[in-house]
């Protein structure tokens, strides 16, 4: 699978120190895979998904054979 990062989650990725953006660019990876792996569930009250690194978030949606990676964030900021 394809997966592709937002301008915004672009943005905060680059932003982030070199150990931390190393853990999110492994799990990224890990989502490309068939099936996509990781600690995965689906979003209550919304559409998409979120996986799981650590205390960080990845929101995302599937498209076809896209995976559209829509935000990443701390756990206590990204619901919000």
């Amino acid at each position: 699978m394809n997966v592709e990062l937002s301008p915004k989650a672009a943005k905060y990725l680059s932003g982030l120190d070199a150990s931390v953006k190393s853990r999110i660019k492994k799990g990224l990876y890990k989502l490309s895979l068939e099936p996509p792996q990781g600690d995965i569930k689906t979003l209550s009250g919304q559409d998409g998904f979120r996986l799981r690194i650590g205390k960080y978030r990845l929101l995302f949606d599937v498209a076809e054979s896209d995976i559209i990676v829509y935000e990443i964030g701390l756990r206590g900021q990204i619901y919000k």
